[in-house]
């Protein structure tokens, strides 16, 4: 058995093999491109919640000193009061002696 082959009968083979070798690449490189595209919006996804997240930080850090007193500035407030009422209290205090002592 012999197969013989023109030669525009391999030029047509030919052709359509590389019509198929060009045809897959194509859909390779599409595959390809859509796959980088989804990474991509990912990647801006997240860096958008990341920028969200960082504007709601500075925004809590902004709030913070006004909703928030720190340790030392509450025990440092409670002592000048304690110390504001003490005095009411020695000022009624020698006020009673006075008024004991003048009866």
């Amino acid at each position: 058995m012999k197969v013989e082959f023109e030669l525009w009968h391999l030029v047509l083979l030919l052709m359509a093999f590389f019509g198929c070798v060009g045809t897959f690449g194509k859909v390779l490189l599409a595959q390809f491109e859509a796959r980088l595209d989804e990474r991509f919006n990912g990647l801006e996804d997240g860096h958008t919640k990341a920028l969200e997240v960082e504007r709601q930080l500075l925004i809590f850090k902004a709030e913070l000193p006004l909703q928030y007193v720190r340790r030392e500035d509450y025990v440092r407030n409670q002592t000048v009061i304690e110390a504001k009422l003490d005095a009411v209290a020695s000022k009624i205090e020698n006020l009673q002696l006075k008024t004991k002592g003048v009866s």
